[in-house]
């Protein structure tokens, strides 16, 4: 057995401390890009809105509250909560006729933002276990 003075041990202890916490600090920053805005940043409300719509359209049980949760939650992985907020509502109001549905239609930014969410919503789905939702026509 080797014996070590208490300075060494302190010495040791710090070390290893040292080196412990750097670690974790690498790991909680090497997860997020500098300057990139956090992911799953989506308001309390935003969350329940889209919960509860998703799954008045499913059929509104217990495991359709579940399983929206989750729709969500995927959702958020992919997109920031102003692209979300864009993209759902470029999709939502493509349907929209005349004029005022123009701006939401027909520019190809809304085009690609549409169907970027459609798509992305309905890879959630399936993912989620939900029966993907027909586009309005």
């Amino acid at each position: 057995m080797v014996r070590r003075s208490p300075g060494a041990l302190r010495r040791i202890a710090a070390i290893i401390f040292s080196a412990t916490a750097c670690w974790c600090a690498a790991a909680a920053v090497a997860d997020t890009p500098a300057n990139s805005p956090p992911r799953n940043d989506y308001p309390t409300y935003a969350r329940v809105q889209y919960v509860q719509d998703c799954a008045f359209r499913a059929g509104g049980s217990q495991a359709d509250l579940y399983k929206c949760s989750c729709v969500i939650d995927k959702l958020a992985e992919h997109l920031t909560y102003d692209q979300f907020v864009e993209a759902s509502t470029f999709s939502h109001y493509a349907t929209l006729p005349g004029e005022g549905g123009a701006e939401f239609r027909d520019p190809d930014h809304a085009k690609e933002q549409a169907k970027l969410y459609r798509t992305l919503e309905s890879d959630a789905y399936r993912s989620c276990g939900l029966k993907v939702p027909t586009p309005p026509r």
